[in-house]
């Protein structure tokens, strides 16, 4: 029996799927969203949080400050409220709706930033000069920035990636989506130090900059940056496959006629493993062992991902139209980029305190 008296003690690590029905290849999706806070980004809040308060940042009174497109805006709101702190969210647009009431439900007062002042930073740099400004106003104000904040990734580097290795010891290739990069880095970065034989694969959307891509308009929020995410350092990763966002919408309804509803972010990295395995499927006789991971559930995408008219005004008519069940899936994400591997630092190791 579990007994808790916070809401961020409770977290469901070891749930994984095998996808091998839904995708026709072999893949296990770990479940990420069996907490309060219904995602990945509770690691990355309690870490955070924690180590604010460790360093007498946070104190009675305080008021955290954080942007995000959603569910790190979630948990903090879900923390803040069980700890006693403020909590203000600065989003954008593509913040689902749900999850804007979310948060106010949890106490939190939500910003949503509509005007960009330089459009090269985008709707991101316009949140993150509003929290600026907010934070220089007032000094109860502190921002937590998950942009640039090491214990996003040390969360992961801690709990998810040994987590993952304990479940499949002969893993072969880590599939992990790229929004921060804090997932991305931290299990990046434990497999190559205890298991450097993982091959590890970015999945990020088309429209994205985290890896020098052009920008473009992202309708789905989660994955990708409208800026280069301060956390990332390439030489962790090995490849990169992009994904058009009306391949996440298939992925997304894929799973979801078989009974598993997830959000875009997962259908992001599912459709990216998908294109990906099926390049990869001779591997010398022996079937590869391929994990990723899903950062959330679907139930805050019901009106944007999963309402056929906002699917057709944004996609066309003929994007849930040509998903057939009973065909393989479509693997029509961009083909992978290599990226050149260069030696740890061991410098940059020894920070995972």
């Amino acid at each position: 029996m579990t007994v808790i008296s916070q809401p961020h003690e409770y977290n469901q690590h070891d749930l994984f799927i095998d996808l091998r029905s839904v995708i026709g290849h072999p893949l296990f999706l770990k479940v990420e969203g069996l907490n309060f806070a219904g995602s990945v980004k509770l690691k990355a809040a309690s870490g955070m949080v924690a180590a604010a308060e460790r360093e007498g940042r946070l104190q009675p009174g305080s008021v955290i400050v954080e942007s995000s497109s959603g569910n790190l805006g979630v948990a903090l709101s879900m923390i803040a409220a069980s700890k006693g702190y403020g909590f203000l969210c600065v989003t954008d647009p593509r913040c689902n709706l749900q999850t804007r009431l979310l948060m106010e439900a949890l106490g939190a007062e939500v910003h949503v930033v509509t005007e960009v002042a330089d459009p090269a930073r985008g709707l991101l740099g316009a949140r993150m000069d509003y929290v600026r400004a907010r934070c220089a106003a007032d000094p109860r104000y502190l921002w937590l920035n998950q942009y640039e904040n090491q214990n996003n990734w040390q969360a992961h580097y801690r709990q998810t990636a040994p987590a993952i290795a304990r479940q499949f010891p002969e893993l072969d290739v880590l599939f992990v989506g790229a929004g921060t990069t804090g997932t991305l880095m931290g299990c990046a970065r434990w497999f190559r130090e205890h298991r450097p034989s993982v091959r590890i694969v970015a999945v990020d959307v088309v429209g994205s900059v985290s890896f020098g891509g052009p920008a473009s308009t992202r309708m789905i929020p989660g994955l990708g940056m409208g800026v280069r995410p301060p956390l990332l350092n390439e030489s962790y990763v090995d490849e990169l496959v992009m994904v058009e966002e009306a391949d996440t919408v298939r992925a997304c309804h894929r799973l979801a006629r078989r009974g598993f509803l997830f959000g875009g972010s997962t259908g992001t990295v599912v459709s990216g493993a998908t294109s990906w395995l099926a390049r990869h499927e001779e591997n010398g006789g022996r079937e590869l062992t391929a994990v990723t991971i899903a950062p959330d559930l679907g139930e805050r995408y019901l009106d944007t991902v999963y309402q056929p008219n906002w699917v057709q005004d944004i996609y066309g008519d003929d994007v849930l139209r040509s998903l057939d069940l009973d065909a393989a899936p479509a693997t029509a994400a961009l083909p992978p980029i290599p990226v050149p591997r260069v030696p740890i630092d061991a410098a940059v190791a020894s920070n995972v305190a």
